[in-house]
């Protein structure tokens, strides 16, 4: 995995956008926008080096790679939306979304409140 190119740890997720290519950072705050929308009472950190949103536990994760976005929110979610999910490469609770396709911003917020009302404390 390519998460180890900073030079300083991000502390937050602006950090962790501003330390991101230039290509990625669009998409990167693409998703940021949907996240926060749906999970409004979530909290924003970084935790496993990547952004995330977390209420008393983890609840999504995301982070830029070279070829996509990658977007973590567990195993059982993987499973749950695997045929929503079927058009992307999906494995070990990742999805992985090539930066030359659209953001499937309905289906994220969809598995982001679903993990939410999941794992949510």
């Amino acid at each position: 995995q390519n998460q180890d190119h900073y030079c300083v740890k991000p502390q937050n997720i602006d950090e962790y956008i501003a330390a991101q290519d230039e290509m990625y950072q669009p998409r990167l705050k693409e998703v940021r926008a949907v996240l926060q929308k749906v999970l409004p009472d979530a909290q924003e950190r970084i935790s496993w080096s990547m952004p995330t949103y977390w209420k008393g536990r983890n609840i999504i994760h995301f982070a830029a790679s070279k070829k996509h976005l990658g977007i973590y929110p567990g195993d059982e979610a993987t499973a749950v939306f695997a045929e929503e999910l079927s058009d992307y490469s999906v494995s070990k609770g990742t999805v992985r979304i090539p930066y030359d396709k659209p953001l499937p911003a309905e289906l994220i917020g969809k598995i982001a409140r679903w993990c939410y009302a999941k794992y949510a404390e």
